[in-house]
């Protein structure tokens, strides 16, 4: 059985291998932030502690046999409600799913911290922190800024605004990342319309781009930096 020392030591040590991923969740202000993952990580270290340790007193009965890793299996796959809590679907761009991952992980963390794979729990509390924190300002410059795609329209003053633009666009509109309206000055009785479009392919792109342009008072549509 564990000393006292030792228990307690694992519980605070998962608390704040927890804190470190909850941090890094909390600054973008995602639903599951700090609290949520250091409780996934101390819950999971404890019932890892409860599953390994807490039937000691029934081993030596005729018929009994332990197997440590029941408990545990049970939190791999049970944690999935807290991971699919924090997903969300706005029109067709689902987000929340790096923060389910991270509560996944986190779990994990949990479990390696109870059964007493210290060096294991560590390596792998720096690793997803790089991954979580470090490779997102890559992922944003080499990825997120090729599917992003500028308009610019040029339409009857009041012909466009975020209503008209929602409901022309329907579920695309969880696309849109920026709306500017501004009058144009070269035609005075016109506005110039410029917006930003954000993980959109090019196939959506050319659908998006004919919604717009059937919308009655739009009078072109030009790709900013297109052809």
């Amino acid at each position: 059985m564990l000393g006292q020392i030792e228990l307690v030591s694992r519980l605070l040590l998962a608390a704040a291998l927890g804190s470190v991923i909850g941090v890094e969740r909390e600054r973008l202000s995602w639903a599951a932030g700090l609290r949520t993952h250091m409780l996934v990580c101390v819950g999971a270290s404890l019932l890892m502690i409860v599953s390994a340790f807490g039937f000691q007193d029934v081993l030596g009965r005729p018929d009994i046999v332990l197997d440590p890793s029941r408990v545990a299996a049970q939190v791999v796959s049970g944690i999935g409600f807290l991971g699919a809590g924090s997903i969300l679907l706005r029109g067709e761009v689902v987000r929340g799913l790096t923060t389910a991952a991270s509560l996944w992980s986190v779990a994990a963390i949990g479990l390696a911290v109870g059964g007493g794979l210290y060096l294991a729990a560590v390596t792998a509390t720096v690793i997803i922190l790089v991954i979580l924190a470090g490779i997102k300002p890559l992922e944003k410059r080499f990825f997120a800024a090729r599917q992003r795609r500028e308009l610019r329209l040029v339409v009857d003053r009041g012909a466009m605004n975020v209503a008209t633009l929602y409901r022309v666009l329907g579920p695309g509109s969880a696309r849109v990342k920026q709306f500017i309206v501004q009058q144009n000055e070269s035609l005075s009785d016109t506005d110039e319309v410029t917006i930003t479009l954000s993980r959109v392919s090019s196939t959506d792109f050319t659908v998006i781009c004919g919604q717009l342009g059937g919308v009655e008072g739009v009078r072109e549509v030009i790709e900013v930096g297109g052809p």
